[in-house]
């Protein structure tokens, strides 16, 4: 990316793994313009990175709020400044 992108850093806490909350976010990934990670804690919780355009990335995290919402009992979102870490979106 030529300029630095949006980057959020999101924290889903509820039934979030072992329920395919990775795969699916990944699969959806694929109808964004977003590269980032998402993986799962130690603690029960799914990290994910976003990073591009920052509409791009608010409708990418919103789909998944919307495809995901029945397990996701809350979620933490932060804005995080700097460059692009990631080539694509993958499981982390």
């Amino acid at each position: 990316m030529a300029s630095t992108p949006f980057r959020l850093e999101a924290h889903f806490t509820g039934r979030v793994q072992g329920v395919g909350f990775r795969y699916l976010t990944r699969q959806i990934a694929t109808g964004y313009e977003v590269t980032g990670e998402v993986r799962n804690l130690p603690d029960g919780r799914v990290h994910l990175i976003a990073e591009g355009k920052e509409a791009e990335v608010r409708d990418f995290i919103r789909e998944i709020k919307s495809q995901m919402g029945h397990f996701i009992k809350e979620t933490s979102e932060e804005i995080i400044p700097g460059p692009a870490h990631f080539r694509d979106f993958h499981i982390g």
